[in-house]
């Protein structure tokens, strides 16, 4: 729909409905074997999961699992080095808004009640920020959780599906008046409309979070966007998969 728009947006030889070369290495830390490193463009996040044999205090006895995620950006992550959370003493609003939608999207990809009182920690550290840091742990999150759990079936002889979706995460936004898809810091910050979608495998979504910047915006606007996304899920899926399967 909007590649013969490009005359009016150039974006860095891409394509409005073409996310930045995508690609995922998995065992990236040697201690962690469901870690990898997504690299979403000069985005760069490390990405792990663990599952430990306890539960919070409030599912203790309830048979049910539960998955959380932390998130954070090393301090030359960006082009002016940041102070490290834990040196100020407190975690940014930023941060903690990060690490409860990474939880609550991976949360969807998996059955709670099968998984038992588990705990699945899923830690995504970014090393080069250039926009999209919460889409790609997402992306990198879902392959690292279901790297661990595939380890943990196959240790205790579980046959039982825990998975029971695919995630991933993408943002969309109006640069310069015009919808693309995957934006990078430079189109991030210049956004009228900013918004990060996260969609399962069968087409419906978990999170969409649009917001005006100084602008409001149309139904249409949506459409454009859930087009957008539409279009580019199927090629962050098999992305995903593949290095699931390494």
């Amino acid at each position: 729909m909007y590649k013969n728009k490009m005359s009016a947006h150039p974006r860095n030889n891409r394509e409005l409905n073409q996310i930045r070369p995508l690609e995922i290495l998995p065992y990236f830390q040697p201690n962690n074997h469901s870690s990898c490193l997504v690299k979403l463009g000069d985005t760069h996040v490390c990405c792990s999961a663990i599952i430990e044999d306890r539960v919070p205090g409030f599912l203790r006895n309830s048979g049910k699992g539960w998955l959380t995620a932390e998130y954070g950006m090393l301090p030359s992550s960006t082009n002016e080095r940041m102070d490290r959370e834990a040196a100020r003493g407190k975690q940014s609003g930023r941060t903690q808004e990060i690490q409860r939608l990474i939880g609550r999207s991976l949360r969807c990809a998996i059955n709670l009640d099968i998984l038992g009182e588990k705990t699945i920690k899923i830690d995504c550290d970014v090393i080069s920020a250039d926009g999209g840091t919460r889409t790609a742990s997402i992306i990198g999150g879902y392959v690292s959780l279901v790297r661990a759990i595939n380890t943990y079936k196959k240790n205790f002889n579980i046959t039982t599906s825990i998975v029971v979706n695919q995630i991933a995460a993408i943002s969309v936004g109006v640069v310069k008046g015009t919808p693309c898809i995957d934006l990078d810091y430079v189109e991030d910050s210049g956004a009228e409309v900013d918004c990060n979608v996260v969609m399962a495998d069968d087409g419906q979504f978990i999170e969409f979070q649009s917001t005006g910047e100084e602008a409001k915006f149309s139904k249409k606007t949506i459409l454009d966007f859930i087009e957008l996304v539409e279009f580019s899920m199927p090629e962050i899926f098999q992305i995903q998969n593949t290095a699931i399967e390494k």
